[in-house]
C-alpha cells in the first residue's frame, strides 16, 4: 500500500473532487515519484472538477487515473503526512495512525468575487507553493 522507502502524504477534502485533487497532481509533479501521494475524500463525489483538471493541467501537471475515493482506513495507518484542505474537512485519527494531521486553509477567490479560470489558477498556485514546501519538508526528514 505504502513504500516505507518513501514519504507519503494523503491530501482530503471533502468531495475529493477538487483542492485534494489539485493537492496530489501538483504533488506528484513536484516530486517526480520521491514522495508517494495519495488524495481521499471524506464524502468522495462522483468525478473530479473539471476546471480544477484543466487549472493544473495549464501548468503540466495531471488528473490521469484519477477519480473521487473514500478514505482507506488500513492507507490512514500508514501514511507519514496527512493535509486536510479547507475548513469543511473533518478526521478523526483513527487507532493504528502513525502520520500527522495539518489543515491548510486555502485561499478562497470566489469570496473576493473572482470566479472562472482566474479562481482555479488562484487555487491552483496557493497549493502549489505549500505542496513544494511540503515537499522540502518531507525530503528532508527522510535524508
Amino acid at each position: 500500500m505504502t513504500n516505507p522507502t518513501r514519504p507519503s502524504v494523503l491530501f482530503v477534502c471533502v468531495k475529493n473532487a477538487g483542492k485534494s485533487q489539485m493537492a496530489a497532481a501538483l504533488m506528484r509533479q513536484a516530486c517526480q515519484g520521491a514522495v508517494e501521494v495519495h488524495s481521499a475524500g471524506t464524502h468522495p463525489g462522483t468525478a473530479v472538477n473539471d476546471a480544477s483538471r484543466a487549472s493544473v493541467e495549464r501548468v503540466g501537471g495531471s488528473f490521469e487515473g484519477e477519480y473521487p475515493k473514500a478514505i482507506d482506513a488500513d492507507l490512514l495507518r500508514c501514511i507519514d503526512r496527512v493535509i486536510l484542505i479547507g475548513a469543511e474537512a473533518q478526521l478523526t485519527p483513527i487507532k493504528g495512525m502513525r502520520g500527522t494531521i495539518e489543515r491548510w486553509t486555502t485561499d478562497e477567490p470566489s469570496l473576493r468575487g473572482i470566479e472562472g479560470d482566474q479562481r482555479m489558477d488562484l487555487i491552483r498556485d496557493d497549493l502549489a507553493s505549500r505542496t513544494l514546501a511540503l515537499k522540502d519538508e518531507l525530503l528532508t526528514a527522510s535524508e
